[in-house]
């Protein structure tokens, strides 16, 4: 996989140094987190880190499968991994990068049933 924003973006979160997570973010980044029963929705770059942050001792990665990039809009589609065994379900995510290449928008769908690819 490249290196795009997003990418980097969930590897500083794998890692979990949320510090160099949020300094992806635009202050006021726009986000929807789409999860099975619940949507979280925050308007800054704060809640983004609230959300990551109660999100509680869990191992997980995120593996990217597929990435695009169209003009200023990048897309993401993996897998979550947790204890580097067991995948839990699938990802979706989209994001807008500004000028200065900080996300200003964030949109992710994770679906524990459903794979776009197979053996995935």
């Amino acid at each position: 996989m490249s290196s795009t924003t997003l990418v980097r973006y969930y590897a500083a979160v794998d890692d979990g140094d949320l510090d160099t997570a949020m300094a992806f973010l635009a202050p006021d980044v726009r986000s929807a987190i789409l999860l099975p029963g619940k949507a979280v929705r925050g308007t800054r770059r704060e809640d983004l880190r609230a959300y990551l942050s109660g999100r509680g001792d869990v191992v997980r990665r995120h593996v990217p499968l597929r990435e695009s990039v169209a003009g200023d809009l990048e897309f993401v589609y993996g897998k979550v991994v947790e204890d580097e065994r067991t995948t839990t379900g699938h990802f979706l995510a989209s994001v807008r990068v500004g000028d200065d290449g900080l996300i200003t928008a964030y949109q992710v769908s994770f679906d524990t049933e459903l794979s776009l690819l197979p053996d995935a």
